[in-house]
């Protein structure tokens, strides 16, 4: 996959005025330190945003993070979008405390992909730089960065900067993509008002695709909003994909209403919660257990949320051990199964230790409750039918049984069982001969509605939409026969109407303005008069504008004209009068041809040949030879 096909965020890490700021600044000609105070004091504080256009033609979004031990909360609200973290380490001073907390922040968030940027190299001398690095190769040891190339960087002098940026690009190729299909979800970690647009939020989009006009919720805070518009890079765009950092400006909502840690994603994704069940990772280093009713800092996304945590299957998790938990939380948040996340106590604020959420929505149980804890090992293990539903959560149009092996790979067996207790469990539905979530379904079938609603509300003429433009409307992802199964089910649900290539919703009839009754009028009179020597649509079009084509749709809808061919329509009483001439005539002489039907009604041979066609197929005549006889 080239460069400019992927959509990959890198992070910065590292402790305070090691350069961070100075380097992407160097790298992207942006200065990420936004806050006046930041400038004043040449101290980053906040979260700053950059991004770099790649020598092989992509660009990638760069997320500047805080060095200051005070501000790591900000640094952690940063560190969960990260593809490929950028560890900054200055040659004047090496490996810091701040240096190794990041690299355990990042370790407990599971970072596959990183590389170590040495600062400040026009500071010392050769010697000196190479017992630095020799002193950080150490460090490295043992963790993902232990592989990770060393580059040596000035942001004052430029020196190296030109090599960071290549290899940045080289890495692209292999970091992996988030999944751009299934609902979107973006952590939101800044709001503000841009003059003429209204609220704007920024974030990582970790995954699913997200277009201008989409429905969209606000969670936990429960705010239902449509994105108005999408900038990815400070350019606008109909559509952002799954880890494009985003601004995207909503319709309705004040910069009031939400604050960093809400997430902005697809209706029906996710539910609030204040009870995870969390598997639980201590470092060796962490500064004592995870006590059962220990109060503790959550950082989950872009969000800090206090709560306690409540030890299950035992009374403390050891450094360095590994156990279940259940965080029970004074606010709720948003979650997703196999979300990262990092722990902090709650005072004084140390880094404790950090996992992945196991039961997003959970309920409170006993600690002991052998059943819950074994069905959070299966969870943690992989057992198939966690697999398959993680499978089938990122696919809006579900997948066939084969399918789900080939990427899973797990037996036909195996997933045919799985399924069943899916199915039982109601996490999943079937539709034709292929499997759906049902949240991520139900997701996607509230946003097929609002577009049809959408479009049915821009074409008041219409009295449906055709298939093909909604599922173009619902993005590339969409394939055919997942967008068939989704029918399927939004049928059965009563939800739409379907005939053979449109779609509408149930009980809507089209609205005509004062306007469209004077066209409809003008145009209909027009067919009746015109009686078997009609206009063409071509004809129409070229008299009142494009808009009579919806014009002849909706009386044809009506039942007012009939269509004998393409860009041939008959008003319904010409072709009542002319079939009883027609059948009259037959019923004295048994046959005609086409001229003497041409005389009988008084048109011409490229009228009479369509309606005789007509009504062939309609069984009033059959063809023999080149006479007409009764059917």
């Amino acid at each position: 996959m080239a460069s400019d096909t992927k959509h990959i965020i890198v992070g910065t890490a590292g402790h305070v005025d090691h350069g961070k700021t100075t380097l992407i600044e160097a790298m992207t000609g942006i200065a990420t330190d936004r806050l006046k105070e930041e400038q004043d004091r040449g101290l980053t504080i906040d979260l700053g945003f950059a991004s770099l256009k790649l020598p092989g033609g992509g660009t990638v979004g760069i997320v500047d993070v805080p060095g200051h031990e005070r501000f790591l909360k900000n640094m952690l609200a940063g560190a969960g979008g990260v593809d490929i973290a950028l560890l900054v380490v200055a040659a004047d001073e090496g490996v810091m405390p701040q240096t190794r907390e990041h690299v355990e922040i990042l370790h407990l968030l599971e970072s596959k992909q990183g590389l170590v940027a040495l600062t400040k190299i026009d500071a010392v001398e050769e010697e000196w730089l190479e017992m630095v690095e020799d002193d950080l190769r150490d460090f490295l040891s043992g963790t993902f960065l232990n592989r990770a190339k060393i580059m040596r960087v000035s942001g004052t002098t430029g020196a190296g900067v030109g090599e960071l940026i290549k290899e940045i690009d080289a890495m692209t190729q292999h970091a992996e993509q988030r999944p751009v299909q299934g609902p979107f979800r973006a952590p939101i970690d800044r709001v503000f008002t841009m003059t003429g647009f209204g609220t704007v939020i920024t974030g990582t989009l970790i995954s699913g695709t997200l277009k201008g006009g989409d429905p969209a919720h606000i969670l936990p805070k429960g705010i239902t909003t449509r994105i108005r518009g999408i900038q990815v890079h400070g350019k606008k765009q109909d559509e952002a994909l799954a880890g494009n950092r985003v601004a995207v400006n909503m319709v309705g909502v004040e910069v009031s209403d939400i604050e960093r840690g809400d997430v902005l994603l697809s209706p029906g994704y996710l539910q609030p919660s204040t009870a995870l069940d969390v598997s639980v990772t201590m470092p060796a280093e962490a500064p004592g257990p995870l006590t059962t009713r220990s109060r503790i800092r959550l950082h989950l996304g872009t969000a800090e949320v206090i709560g306690r945590a409540i030890i299950l299957g035992g009374h403390a998790i050891e450094p360095g051990a590994r156990g279940f938990a259940q965080l029970r939380l004074e606010t709720p948040v948003a979650a997703a199964r196999g979300d990262r996340f990092v722990l902090r106590s709650y005072s004084p604020m140390m880094v404790l230790g950090g996992g992945s959420v196991l039961d997003p929505t959970a309920d409170r149980h006993h600690t002991s409750d052998k059943n819950r804890i074994e069905r959070l090992k299966r969870k943690l293990s992989g057992d198939p039918v966690d697999i398959i539903e993680d499978t089938l959560a990122v696919r809006e149009t579900g997948l066939p049984a084969e399918e789900i092996a080939r990427i899973t790979e797990l037996s036909v067996d195996e997933v045919k069982s799985a399924l069943d207790q899916l199915i039982e469990e109601q996490r999943v539905i079937r539709s034709t001969n292929r499997f759906l979530h049902r949240v991520t379904s139900e997701s996607a079938m509230a946003r097929a509605v609002s577009i049809i609603k959408t479009y049915l509300a821009s074409n008041p003429m219409k009295s449906d939409m055709p298939k093909e433009e909604l599922r173009r409307s619902m993005g590339r992802a969409m394939d055919a026969k997942g967008f068939a199964a989704l029918l399927g089910l939004m049928e059965k649900a009563g939800d739409v109407q379907a005939e053979d290539a449109s779609i509408t919703l149930p009980g809507h009839l089209p609205t005509l303005g004062d306007k469209e009754r004077q066209l409809v009028e003008s145009i209909e009179s027009r067919y009746r008069e015109s009686g078997v020597n009609p206009p063409l649509i071509s004809d129409l079009e070229a008299e009142f504008g494009p808009i009579a084509k919806d014009v002849t749709a909706f009386l044809l809808k009506q039942g007012e004209l009939v269509k004998v061919d393409i860009d041939l329509l008959f008003h319904k009483q010409a072709m009542t009068d002319a079939q009883s001439v027609l059948r009259e005539y037959l019923a004295q002489h048994q046959q005609l041809t086409v001229a003497e039907f041409r005389d009988l009604i008084g048109s011409s041979r490229k009228y009479v040949v369509p309606m005789l066609e007509f009504f062939d197929r309609t069984k009033v005549t059959k063809r023999v030879g080149d006479q007409r006889m009764l059917a």
